[in-house]
């Protein structure tokens, strides 16, 4: 635990004062509240959370000081292989073949995305960026594979005798 000097305890308290997040509203608190003698499972019983919560809040302020008390952004695409710009420059590639009336090989598009981003990755990820682009036609499997060929010889022998 390392005590708090008078001036680091006064930037403490005008900070709270500022228009700040709530969660670091609560970590600023859970540090004054131990400058005043409190220890951290009365801190935590006070402040309604978890021990743990008050120890992370103390070791983040002893190790990064009021700055380090400010909660980390969360967004969205925190797994992606590469930006949207990067995906589309990759697809630029493949679109010119495409717009000239050619099907879009996915293996070929899977390797290039995988010499990309320097590791293999699965065949949904590629979709995913086709359909995130607006890319939206999937190639249809030429048959089913559990086809009868002699059920369908019998049925387009005998469905059109009827008429």
């Amino acid at each position: 635990m390392v005590k708090c000097t008078k001036k680091q305890i006064r930037q403490l308290k005008t900070a709270l004062r500022w228009k700040i997040p709530a969660a670091q509203r609560e970590r600023i608190q859970m540090v004054l509240l131990r400058e005043s003698g409190m220890t951290q499972p009365a801190i935590a019983e006070a402040m309604g959370v978890s021990l743990s919560t008050v120890n992370r809040a103390h070791m983040a302020y002893d190790g990064g000081g009021i700055k380090a008390l400010k909660p980390k952004p969360i967004g969205g695409r925190q797994r992606e292989n590469m930006t949207l710009s990067e995906e589309k420059a990759l697809l630029t590639r493949f679109a010119k073949a495409a717009g000239a009336g050619e099907m879009l090989n996915i293996h070929d598009l899977k390797t290039a995305y995988e010499k990309a981003i320097g590791h293999p990755t699965s065949n949904s990820t590629v979709y995913n960026l086709l359909a995130r682009h607006g890319w939206r036609k999937l190639m249809p499997r030429p048959f089913h594979p559990q086809r009868n060929l002699a059920a369908q010889d019998a049925f387009k022998k005998t469905a059109f005798q009827m008429l």
